[in-house]
């Protein structure tokens, strides 16, 4: 995501209709054994069942699937990732696609050596109402027994009937519903149009830090996730387009609908929009396939300029970084999105911005197929997308460091996401200009030739894996014979 200046969320965020069918029973507090405290009553509106009142209190550690990240070459690092997640959707609309009921199921592999006896689902709260305003619901689970929702009402905790062994894999279902809230966000409606990221629930991760059940933070993001396999059909009105991650077919439906069936390999994530958008579309030099949605406030000659964008910005990306892989791209345009642009796998959101879209769609890489834990290092996605950002619009970063002020001896480049939402102010400074700055740096330690190699087989040796601080700057201090500590302390990369 690219920042730009906050402004606040539409006030009149809708209520969510509660679907009766997608919760389970209430059943007195003294049948449960939950580990933490009861919450205080079932009220009618409550988001998930699990057989009684909704619990709350600090989940246990667990794994929703093992990762050892792509640490290695990318050979090595295969045989020791765990096999995707693959998740099957099938979801209707009403008449607005603003509302989507269906089932989704998930089937996913133990690669720990641990047992594993329960799994979680992120549910990603971004509306930010609370539980009982949650728009993402969840019940009628299949295959576990839903138990804690918890982790301010992002996290809900599935014990497996029994404890699954290593190597062994396992599937969960349930029913879903998704209510999309008022506000031009990357999980909201602006008008007719409706743009749903992270409105799917995914597995957490555990890896060597233990559950990754970090808190929703709209200052940036916290979307751990593994590479995964999503097949999803979208059932809607005909006159809606429904863009969405991977490659989509259209079939026709029931009288006046359209069942959009979208199928992406080794994606993190899932995000579709829908709305009566205007859609152009081209093909890259390379071969890329790119759509752009407009909505209707957007200019022909604004979007076209953005598919032209949209086209050089991928295969620059690529040339760098390897091939793109997610078949198509989708750029979502709508100037009232507060964010600037956010990414997902194969579809961004971005204003009319060639830096904003450039930036998406080099999170395809820094991000998407170079995976991190986005809570604990922002920086290796943002800063590496912004660097990426200025060399394919032929900036250098020449002097950049020079306005480098330092607001603390706190602040580092390296900082999670509880500390920039502890001083949000100073997010999109630190971590979006002096990151790109140390990279720019960086840069001109290894030479032009040394760097561009550095990144593109570190690109390769991640691939659909996770990064992590430290083996960038192992990477980074194979590919010199200089000393890089000092430059890492003077640049606060720490980890």
């Amino acid at each position: 995501m690219r920042p730009t200046p906050h402004k606040a969320l539409h006030a009149g965020a809708v209520t969510v209709a509660v679907l009766a069918a997608l919760f389970l029973p209430c059943t007195p507090a003294a049948a449960r054994t939950a580990p933490g405290p009861v919450a205080a009553a079932c009220a009618p509106a409550q988001v998930v069942g699990d057989g009684g009142c909704l619990r709350t209190g600090t989940v246990r550690d667990g794994i929703a699937a093992d990762t050892s990240g792509g640490s290695a070459p990318a050979s090595a690092a295969a045989a020791r990732t765990p096999a995707a997640p693959a998740y099957t959707v099938n979801l209707t609309s009403d008449t607005s696609g603003t509302v989507w009921t269906g089932h989704e199921s998930v089937t996913f592999t133990n690669a720990s050596a641990t047992p594993l006896g329960e799994v979680y689902l992120r549910l990603w709260d971004n509306h930010h109402g609370g539980c009982d305003a949650m728009p993402i619901r969840v019940g009628n689970v299949t295959g576990g027994t839903a138990g804690a929702l918890s982790v301010g009402c992002t996290a809900l905790k599935i014990d497996l009937p029994a404890p699954l062994a290593r190597g062994r894999s396992a599937t969960i279902g349930f029913d879903l519903g998704i209510t999309v809230p008022s506000g031009a966000d990357r999980f909201g409606h602006d008008g007719a149009f409706s743009f749903l990221g992270n409105a799917l629930p995914v597995l957490a991760v555990r890896d060597g830090a233990g559950w990754h059940l970090d808190p929703y933070t709209d200052n940036g993001e916290s979307f751990y996730s593994l590479a995964a396999d999503f097949t999803v059909g979208l059932d809607h009105p005909s006159t809606l387009l429904v863009p969405a991650t991977g490659t989509s077919t259209d079939t026709p439906g029931r009288s006046g609908r359209t069942v959009t069936t979208a199928t992406a390999t080794k994606v993190r994530d899932f995000a579709w929009a829908a709305g009566p958008f205007t859609r152009i579309s081209g093909t890259s030099a390379a071969g890329v396939p790119v759509n752009v949605y407009s909505v209707s406030g957007v200019s022909s000659s604004s979007a076209r300029s953005m598919l032209g964008t949209a086209r050089a910005a991928v295969d620059a990306h690529a040339s760098r970084f390897g091939a793109y892989p997610y078949g198509e791209l989708d750029a979502v345009i709508d100037n009232d999105y507060w964010f600037g642009g956010m990414e997902y796998p194969g579809f961004v959101l971005a204003v009319v911005s060639t830096t904003a879209l450039t930036h998406e769609i080099a999170h395809q890489w820094w991000y998407g197929i170079v995976g991190d834990d986005e809570y604990t290092a922002p920086w290796l996605d943002e800063s590496f997308t912004d660097y990426a950002t200025d060399l394919a619009l032929g900036k250098t970063g020449g002097a950049c460091w020079s306005g480098v002020s330092w607001a603390s001896g706190a602040e580092r480049i390296t900082n999670s996401m509880a500390y920039w939402d502890a001083h949000p102010s100073r997010y999109s400074t630190v971590v979006y200009g002096y990151g790109k700055c140390a990279l720019h740096d960086l840069r001109r330690v290894l030479g032009d030739t040394a760097m561009a190699r550095l990144l593109k087989e570190y690109a390769t040796a991640h691939w659909y894996g996770v990064s992590t601080t430290a083996e960038f700057k192992a990477a980074a201090q194979a590919a010199t014979s200089t000393d890089l500590t000092s430059f890492w302390n003077l640049h606060r990369i720490e980890g």
